[in-house]
């Protein structure tokens, strides 16, 4: 399927930053480090230990752990750029050990500042996210990693195919069930950002959830366009998951997260949790801030 088929990914023809010329954020590519300054690559977990789930179907074949296998270690080329995308976002070809896929690379250099957000954090944020989707166990985030690239350590992410037929606009505004889990997923980890394009309905009938720098901060930021269940009642199983997340950040899935995440957004993290448990529904829009990301779509 034609990358260039989703507006949330979309690839520049020009293929602009190509590998070994100018940097994603405008000036020339510096020494190629190994790693960048108070960026560090947490050590590699076996994708099967944590139950990953991914339809190869909707990923170029590829199961799970094949796919992190290859994120980690394959060699990343870049292809082109995705334009409407405000931190620089690579679309890439990557390969190894006789195996061909297609990623998306964001280098930490890349990333823009924000007043809210440390800077150089965002990379870490979206493995963060994903670490704790594959605790959640349904596959929301597609396989991250957290590597070295052609413009220094960055997030690569498998590329997801989608099904250009269907209309998340009408997917979203229907409440359709597949984003309900997603919508939980996102008052957990405070995502700040989901707008419509960074929800990618696959082939499988599966959708994905896409772009999760700005997540975990310390103060309540959820922007959604997922408000269909506010004030919803969780059911049996959403309440069993979050007694298996808050159980999880309380022991050595939380001791993990301190290589991406700062000791007070883990302890923030578990306390949102408790109050999602506490509560019991689904949260609803605060007056204290935009409770839609703009634009939505």
């Amino acid at each position: 399927m034609d990358p260039a088929g989703s507006g949330a990914r979309r690839a520049a023809p020009h293929g602009e930053p190509a590998a070994g010329g100018a940097s994603p954020t405008g000036g020339a590519l510096g020494g190629g480090a190994a790693t960048d300054a108070g960026v560090s690559v947490p050590a590699a977990r076996d994708a099967a230990s944590r139950g990953a789930c991914l339809e190869p179907s909707d990923a170029g074949g590829l199961d799970a752990e094949a796919a992190l296998a290859l994120l980690r270690t394959g060699e990343i080329t870049v292809s082109g750029r995705l334009v409407e995308a405000s931190n620089a976002t690579l679309f890439c070809a990557i390969s190894g050990g006789g195996v061909d896929a297609r990623c998306v690379y964001k280098p930490v250099r890349g990333e823009r500042p924000l007043w809210d957000f440390p800077d150089g954090t965002l990379a870490a944020r979206e493995l963060a996210a994903y670490e704790l989707s594959e605790q959640i166990g349904d596959g929301l985030v597609p396989p991250t990693v957290l590597r070295d690239g052609p413009f220094g350590v960055g997030m690569a992410q498998l590329w997801i195919d989608v099904d250009e037929t269907v209309d998340v606009v009408a997917l979203v505004r229907g409440g359709d069930r597949r984003l309900r889990r997603i919508a939980l997923f996102d008052a957990v980890i405070n995502n700040a950002d989901r707008k419509g394009g960074h929800l990618l309905p696959a082939p499988s009938g599966r959708v994905y959830a896409i772009d999760h720098g700005v997540t975990f901060h310390g103060d309540d930021k959820l922007r959604t366009v997922l408000w269909n269940w506010r004030g919803k009642r969780f059911d049996a199983a959403e309440r069993a998951l979050l007694d298996g997340l808050a159980a999880a950040v309380a022991g050595p899935f939380g001791e993990r997260l301190t290589d991406l995440l700062t000791l007070g957004e883990i302890s923030a993290l578990g306390a949102r949790i408790d109050r999602l448990r506490e509560h019991g529904r689904f949260p609803t829009p605060s007056d204290d801030w935009p409770a839609i990301p703009w634009p939505p779509f």
